[in-house]
């Protein structure tokens, strides 16, 4: 076969490009429904449309492309949906800050346009994102891909929604919700952050009426004690007993609120008397439930405070408690200001403190729908990995609140409820409604408010297959078979797909929830724009090639926990895939004569080629075993050592001599068959993790098939296991190691040759070393290897290793140069005394160890140790020597 060499240089910008577009026009992405296979399935967490992807979505991605790409050439037929996500709040932010750069808000140029605005942004940020993810290698069927906004997924939308709101599971309420006032609309309970702040305990004083009593109250909140209607105590609080019952009179506004009992307080924080605000806060607005106390309203959507609130009405609400304090000291009811550390919730979003109000909004009842969720993991129906994550899960679902759907937003799925002017009914229906079904009237209109994003991402491993049609493509690939995703959604949309899945799907939507971490940056913050430390994924791809940045992802990577983004771990895979790059051109440049049809026969193989073989077996077992309980970590490195430094360093090496050797025909064939056959094979099994470099190198070197892609994943290779062979081959190996080391520590010159003898413990080793002392003359620099009997008498004057029941003897003379060695060591000798001298010095001076800091104190002792140590290694190598 004529020699069709790679470039010498691994330019992974050269080709990876060029195999992504030859594998989507070959529609080797693609899965068409084929019941004759077995299925296996994937969607893809979509991406947001706020933006581009980051490092994280890079790591999901590979994650998933490598399961993906490992089950396609195992024969499945597979499936894995891309897509991305409207993302309402954040994009409709993106939008709402574009327009304030043009001088105009949303509100100057009304919801069609401003929807025009969005769907803009959309085409161009989806289409950055779909760019992203082609350039990472990801193997998903663009044939089928989706957008949560398409009309196939607004359909599904409404379909669930109107199937909940008429079997009364979605009801409209007044409830207090998080506000955020800064993107002016509701938030449900897991789209707040809650972070620990410094902030003050106000302690104020209420009159009992009539009386010259008070009844001192303690709350970070004052600004809104405009809307107080009560005080409670605890029952079983004595130092209350008498005043339950009595009426307070509310400072400054003069209202007359009753002092009431209620278990929920707390006897323990404060003064044990707590002021009740039911508009305002959602545990007294449950108390006012129980007690029927009137919600007053005080704070405006926009957190300014209400009309009601008389001088400070229009104030910010930080502003409002800052006068406000100030008047109730001159009017003599503050008592005292603490210090008071606690927590307080910011919009996932934009980092605004939340506002708890009462308004009018769309909620799930989740009762029902939690309990058997929570009971698909219970059962291990669903299956986290790693494990521990289902605790979080189950406790989330055991202590769920209903779910507040409604958002105040433009971009979104909007709500198909429709209201009637005339007679005041509300219509939810599938389709537009014009006319009233109850009184005929024509006056109606639709919500203004959109649906949460997450309440479509939770339909979307169904929906995004056809739903509510019953198609071919739901019946072979639904329930997925995993869900790859970070922990930190695990409430989010894990839950919610599975609550949504057993409701609509009438099945679990994944059989797998593979969990991973976040990658953070070196210092192990986490990757943010604030903090300017994000890291985009093709930056480095256009740097170092896709395939370097995937595995450095996948083998730092364990599941469930956070990595670690390092400059020097791209550095060291991009020389992993320059190291495979050289051996595959090497193969290459020694297949002159190459005969696909020659298979050697058991007596054809040396030991190194059964060694490499049984080797190569145990790599194949391994990984597949690794992937398929998703250690995929695991898999990629046990790849990178077996190529590295099994293959590459060794089996290469040993091989040289027969791929050098043009007369002696059958050993060469059989060294390039086993060369060939290693290389083909773990290429495949590199495939999922490095598509592109492995494509490549695929396509140059024999092969059957049109691409790797589609190449049979590597099974039955039970056959070449070789145990013995490998013990034989790992002693010869440390063997090797061991004359290398001594050779080293004389600094004996790479072209002088050394004499070996051995002592073997073991007589089984006799024939091992005997067959294979060439493999010490190749890559030890040995000559003469003389293997002593029993009983021969052990050599002197020579350097001596033990290894594995091998005894290696190493004649010192014309080893080396005794003089020359004898005077480099002098030299070092002399450096060292000087450091020695130096350290003693710094460390006996009073003022150093007076003024420096310990630590630094503590290293320059370390080195001195250090030193020491060394000076002593070298007299006695000085001493050693003068003996010979």
């Amino acid at each position: 076969m004529e020699e069709t060499n790679i470039p010498k240089v691994y330019d992974p910008q050269s080709f990876e490009k060029k195999w992504y577009q030859y594998w989507e026009e070959n529609k080797l992405f693609h899965a068409e429904v084929d019941e004759t296979k077995k299925p296996f399935s994937i969607v893809m967490p979509p991406p947001n449309v706020t933006g581009q992807l980051h490092m994280g979505h890079a790591m999901d991605n590979t994650l998933q492309d490598i399961l993906i790409r490992f089950r396609r050439m195992q024969g499945y037929n597979t499936l894995w949906m891309p897509g991305t996500d409207h993302a309402g709040i954040a994009t409709q932010a993106k939008v709402d800050a574009q327009l304030r750069e043009q001088g105009v808000s949303r509100y100057d140029i009304g919801r069609e346009k401003f929807l025009e605005h969005a769907w803009a942004w959309k085409e161009k940020y989806g289409n950055r994102i779909k760019y992203q993810i082609r350039t990472l290698g990801s193997s998903c069927d663009w044939d089928r891909e989706r957008f949560t906004m398409d009309e196939g997924c607004s359909h599904a939308v409404r379909e669930v929604f109107v199937q909940l709101y008429k079997k009364g599971l979605i009801y409209q309420g007044k409830r207090i919700t998080n506000w955020c006032p800064h993107c002016n609309t509701a938030l449900s309970d897991i789209e707040v952050e809650h972070q620990n702040e410094q902030g003050h305990l106000y302690h104020l004083k209420y009159q009992v009426e009539g009386e010259d009593r008070f009844v001192e109250i303690a709350t970070t909140r004052p600004e809104t004690m405009f809307g107080d209607t009560g005080v409670a105590v605890h029952p079983d609080d004595e130092r209350y007993s008498d005043l339950v019952g009595k009426t307070l009179i509310l400072p400054i506004v003069g209202r007359r609120i009753p002092l009431f009992a209620d278990s929920y307080v707390d006897p323990q924080f404060g003064t044990g008397a707590v002021k009740v605000t039911p508009a305002h806060d959602p545990n007294d607005f449950d108390m006012g439930a129980r007690h029927n106390l009137e919600q007053i309203v005080v704070i405006n959507n926009d957190g300014t405070m209400a009309e009601n609130t008389g001088k400070y009405a229009g104030l910010d609400r930080y502003e409002c408690r800052k006068q406000l304090i100030e008047d109730l000291k001159q009017q003599g009811y503050l008592i005292s200001i603490e210090e008071h550390e606690h927590a307080v919730g910011h919009c996932s979003r934009c980092s605004t403190t939340v506002e708890p109000l009462v308004s009018k909004q769309w909620f799930v009842k989740m009762e029902s729908l939690a309990k058997p969720a929570a009971e698909a993991v219970k059962s291990g129906k669903i299956k986290f990995v790693p494990e521990r994550f289902s605790k979080i899960y189950c406790n989330w679902l055991d202590n769920i609140r209903d779910w507040c759907i409604s958002r105040q937003l433009w971009w979104g799925h909007r709500i198909p409820a429709w209201y009637c002017d005339d007679c005041g009914a509300t219509i939810v229906e599938n389709e537009d409604v014009t006319v009233c079904p109850h009184c005929g009237s024509k006056h109606v209109h639709q919500d203004e408010d959109v649906l949460d994003t997450w309440f479509s991402s939770g339909l979307w491993p169904f929906e995004t297959m056809g739903w509510p049609e019953q198609t071919a493509e739901l019946k072979q690939f639904y329930p997925t078979s995993v869900l790859v995703t970070g922990y930190d959604i695990i409430f989010f949309w894990v839950a919610r797909m599975v609550m949504m899945g057993l409701e609509f799907g009438k099945d679990i939507p994944f059989k797998h929830v593979f969990i991973h971490g976040l990658v953070r940056d070196s210092q192990g913050r986490k990757m943010s724009k604030s903090l300017g430390n994000g890291i985009d994924p093709v930056e480095v791809i256009e740097k170092y090639g896709a395939d370097t940045l995937r595995f450095m992802l996948i083998t730092g990577n364990t599941p469930g926990n956070d990595m670690r983004f390092y400059w020097e771990r791209v550095e060291s895979a991009r020389n992993f895939a320059n190291k495979l790059w050289n051996a595959s051109r090497f193969m290459l440049m020694n297949l002159e004569g190459f005969d696909k049809t020659f298979v050697p026969e058991a007596s054809d193989y040396t030991l190194a080629d059964k060694w490499i073989l049984s080797r190569y077996a145990k790599t194949a077992i391994s990984i597949t075993e690794n992937l398929e309980k998703f250690e995929l970590g695991e898999a990629g490195r046990s790849l990178y050592d077996f190529i590295w430094n099994e293959f590459c360093d060794w089996y290469i090496e040993l091989s040289k001599a027969r791929l050098y050797d043009k007369e002696n025909v059958r050993p060469r064939k059989v060294a390039q068959y086993v060369l060939g056959y290693v290389l083909e094979h773990t290429l495949r099994l590199l495939h999922p993790f490095m598509p592109f470099i492995t494509e490549e190198i695929w396509q140059h070197i024999p092969h059957e098939g049109k691409s790797i892609m589609v190449a049979d994943w590597p099974t039955g290779e039970e056959a070449k296991l070789d145990d013995a062979s490998e013990v034989e081959m790992t002693t010869i190996m440390e063997t090797i190691k061991a004359i290398r080391n001594m050779r080293a520590e004389v600094n004996a010159a790479p072209s002088k040759k050394t004499e070996v003898i051995l002592h073997l413990s073991d007589e089984s080793l006799t024939d091992v070393f005997a067959k294979n002392s060439g493999y010490l003359e190749t890559l030890a620099s040995a000559k003469n290897v003389t293997i002593l009997a029993k009983d021969d008498a052990k050599p002197e004057n020579a350097m001596t290793a033990v290894v594995n029941g091998v005894e290696i003897y190493l004649p010192l003379a014309g080893l080396i140069d005794v003089e020359k060695e004898t005077a480099r060591l002098n030299k070092e000798l002399a450096t060292l005394d000087k450091e020695v001298s130096r350290l003693d010095k710094k460390l006996s001076n009073a003022g150093f160890i007076a003024k420096a800091p310990a630590d630094i104190v503590e290293k320059e002792k370390e080195k001195l140790k250090g030193y020491e140590e060394k000076r002593e290694a070298v007299k006695q190598r000085l001493a050693y020597l003068a003996t010979l």
